[in-house]
């Protein structure tokens, strides 16, 4: 026994070597501390990661289910679907009301399906008639069930029949014969007295009356103002005439069809942006359909009788002149230049009263949006080619040059 050992100590000799620390950075001396074992997981507690705040307020709001807000989010929906579906519900009764409208069929009419005619003008014919209700249904209905292509011919119809039957009675062809109907054929270019001549060789129907209605002002276009003719407000068409149409009822219908070709051209709006009214865009134009000698060439003619008119130089076209004295052949001589005519382009400032004959597409939409060039003449050479000047050194150098005859 050493000395320094005291007889009462219960220590073990030698001491046993310290345990080591089972965490870093622990100082030796705290190495005789055992670290408390955790207690044993209670089975009964669920084990995994502390829950947020945010997950135990979820937790708890999932044990009061609020049963009266799912009620109202249910409703909105069933209300969102109503309006979206709501639409589509108004359509299809539209729908069925204009195929099979209630009340049934009133009297027979006539109607006239022109050569060429797609959906569009055959639905504005049939509900100008009284047999449907809406060319729009008409023409949405066609366009479902295939149809488009109608055969022309005169259609015996009754008012209220409605889109399907009227759809149907237009598949199955004309009512009458080919020989039931007239052919009225209106090139363009032709004058209002050349159109009497032609309606006036229909049986039952005088070239005189037909010249006299279409002059007094009783069927117009919407374009028109102030001339009391329709000179120039029909449209160039062949059109086929029921045996039973009256004078009256072919001059609507050729007019009718100008006023048609002119909204889908935007008249009245291109004419303000030329500085027009449509009566006079449609004077620019009938004299565009007299001068150009194609569709190529229009926009540029227009441009010189609009260069000249807004500048206030004479026209000078002998187009007009024609029109005077009541047609050409022979040429306008020199001394047709000093008839006293405000047709006389030569003596007199500015545009015609009236057009001067019946234009197409291509002159009016010449007329509408002419080129932008400076040109203040033009001459058709013996080429049929047409050129054009700024000055009139220029064109006469052009006349010389491709051998044009004048006085």
């Amino acid at each position: 026994m050493s000395d320094d050992e005291s007889p009462g100590s219960s220590e073990a000799w030698p001491p046993p070597p310290p345990r080591r620390s089972p965490l870093p950075g622990v100082p030796q001396e705290y190495d005789e501390y055992e670290l408390a074992e955790p207690p044993p997981a209670d089975p009964a507690e669920p084990s995994g990661p502390v829950p947020t705040r945010a997950e135990q307020r979820a937790a708890r709001a999932g044990d009061h289910p609020r049963r009266p807000r799912r009620r109202r989010r249910g409703l909105a929906v069933v209300l969102v679907l109503a309006l979206l579906l709501a639409p589509f519900v108004l359509f299809a009764g539209w729908m069925a009301w204009e195929l099979h409208p209630p009340g049934g069929q009133g009297g027979a009419v006539t109607v006239e399906i022109q050569s060429g005619w797609g959906r569009r003008e055959a639905g504005d014919a049939l509900e100008a008639a009284g047999v449907i209700g809406s060319s729009l249904a008409f023409q949405l209905w066609s366009k479902v069930s295939g149809a488009g292509s109608f055969q022309a011919g005169t259609y015996q119809l009754r008012t209220g029949m409605g889109v399907g039957e009227a759809a149907d009675a237009l598949a199955a062809g004309p009512s009458a014969s080919a020989g039931d109907h007239l052919t009225l054929a209106l090139p363009p270019g032709l004058r209002l007295e050349q159109i009497a001549d032609r309606v006036g060789q229909l049986p039952g129907h005088n070239r005189d009356a037909f010249l006299a209605l279409a002059q007094s002002g009783t069927v117009r276009s919407k374009y028109q103002s102030p001339q009391q003719s329709v000179e120039g407000f029909t449209w160039p068409d062949t059109y086929f005439i029921g045996k039973q149409q009256t004078d009256e009822e072919i001059l609507r219908t050729i007019v009718h069809q100008f006023d048609k070709h002119a909204d889908e051209l935007g008249l009245a709006s291109a004419a303000a942006a030329e500085g027009l009214t449509p009566q006079q865009a449609v004077v620019v134009a009938s004299l565009v359909q007299a001068e150009a000698g194609n569709s190529a060439d229009a926009p540029k003619i227009a441009a010189v009788i609009l260069n000249r008119y807004k500048q206030g130089i004479p026209l000078q076209i002998d187009a007009t002149l024609c029109y005077a004295k009541g047609g050409c052949p022979p040429v306008p001589t020199n001394a047709d230049k000093q008839l006293a005519s405000p047709y006389n382009t030569y003596k007199v400032t500015g545009l015609p009263p009236t057009p001067i004959m019946t234009v197409t597409g291509p002159a009016l939409d010449a007329a509408l949006h002419p080129a932008d060039v400076p040109y203040l003449f033009y001459v058709t050479g013996k080429d049929g080619v047409t050129y054009f000047a700024n000055t009139l050194a220029e064109h006469e150098a052009n006349i010389r040059a491709h051998g044009v005859r004048g006085e």
